[in-house]
Order: C-alpha cells, then structure tokens, then sequence
C-alpha cells in the first residue's frame, strides 16, 4: 500500500515521520515543484514485503492552493510512464492524507486531542449576501465539501479521534464573532485548518481516496497565542501517526 500524508509545514512532517517511523531514518526524494517527499518504508509494521506499506510525507506549504499544487504534482510523479518492451507503470498511491495542527472548536475538540474528518469542507468558498455565507453550491456551480475515505471511520477508532467535519479556511479564525458564525453554518464542525480542501481536491481529481486528520493546537475564537500548545499538538500528531500504522498495515493484506 502506498499512501501520501500531505502536511504544511516541516515541524508537522517531522511529527508524522517520527510516528510512523520511530528510530529509522527516512529517504528523501525530490519531485517537480522544488519539493521533498521524505519516504518511510514499510511504515511502522516492521514487516517483510508481504505487508509493506510505503508512506511518503511531504511538506507542501500552509494554505489550499499551495497544499492543492504540490498534492497533485506528488500524484503525477507517483505514476511513471510505462517503460520499454512493455514494462508496466508504477503504481500510484491508495490514500492521500491531509496532516497537521489545527484549532478545535469549544465543547467539541479539545486542546491536543485529534479530529479526523468526516467531512472536508472549504468554509468560505462561496460568497457573502446580506442574508449570511452562501456555499458555492448554492451559487450554481463548484463544490465546497469532500467525503472522506471509508477507511477514515477506522482511522478515528484507532486514534480515539473525534469523528467529524474538518473546515478548511484561507484566514484562520481571530475573533469570537468569527467563531460563532462557523459554528451556526457548520454545528458539527470540529476543528478548522487551511489544507484539507485543497489536498482533497487533488486527491479526488486523480481517484484517490483523501482523509484528514489534525491534532488540535488552540481553540477556535479570539487569537491568544499565549494559550497555544503547539508543542502538544504536534506529539499528539506524531502518537496518532503511530497508531495508525497498524491500520495501514491491516488495509495493506
């Protein structure tokens, strides 16, 4: 099984590479695009090549757009062209995954706990009316939610994860008011960050099933960098990333 954990930032990478592969140093790649896919083989099982999952990690900058560009440029480069005398294409990968830190909305997700989507949603892809946020739906075109892999309830089984929507934001929230209204237009909301649409719309444009999963750093609401814990939320990640192996490795037979 090849999957493709797409994150932000390298402190996020870091955290997914430490759990998936305590101890063993990780391979690097470079794709098109000036990016570095770090490669941790046969993820965590500590396996022969009868169950060997393959996971590459990649650091494709904050923001849908540029986690949309650099997910699709991984996709592409999995899937060689066949090679002479008829020899077959490599294959690509079986699952994308949005990775990272993220805020976790009040009496939902706490402070370190981890979410995985249920539901990835573009938050303010759509446009303002005096009447409130119309999704891009409603404006007649486009769309503003994913629907995440069948394997993503599992994934939240073994993570002891809150099940539920992930929204992706271009500016993250700062202010209570803020808070409230995506709480009124999303009441299952559970975490906000600013990759998962963009990675899920790449995913999905090339047939790969996407999930998403964020360890909560700060609540969602008035900005207080005092009271952040990324530090948590990134050991958080890297034992969620941990536990997860298992999952892929069972997925893997």
């Amino acid at each position: 099984m090849r999957v493709l954990v797409v994150t932000a930032v390298g402190a996020e990478a870091d955290s997914v590479t430490a759990g998936l592969s305590p101890g063993v140093p990780v391979t690097a790649h470079r794709i098109p695009g000036g990016h570095t896919l770090r490669r941790c083989p046969d993820a965590g099982t500590g396996r022969g090549a009868e169950t060997e999952t393959t996971v590459d990690v990649l650091a494709a900058g904050a923001g849908p757009a540029a986690a949309a560009a650099a997910t699709a440029t991984a996709l592409t480069a999995a899937v060689t062209a066949p090679g002479t005398h008829g020899a077959p294409a490599a294959p690509g990968y079986d699952l994308v995954v949005s990775a990272g830190i993220g805020g976790g909305f009040a009496g939902v997700a706490p402070l370190g706990s981890i979410v995985v989507a249920d539901a990835i949603v573009a938050a303010d892809l759509g446009a303002e009316t005096p009447d409130g946020h119309l999704a891009v739906e409603e404006l007649g075109f486009g769309r503003s939610v994913h629907r995440p892999a069948v394997l993503s309830e599992r994934i939240a089984e073994a993570l002891d994860a809150v099940h539920a929507p992930v929204l992706t934001v271009s500016t993250v929230t700062g202010t209570a008011a803020r808070a409230a209204e995506l709480t009124a237009r999303h009441p299952r909301a559970a975490a906000e960050a600013m990759e998962g649409f963009g990675v899920a719309e790449a995913a999905v444009r090339h047939g790969v099933p996407v999930a998403e999963i964020r360890a909560v750093s700060n609540a969602v609401g008035p900005r207080d960098r005092a009271s952040w814990r990324i530090g948590e939320a990134l050991e958080a990640l890297r034992n969620a990333f941990r536990l997860l192996s298992p999952v892929l490795e069972e997925e893997a037979r």
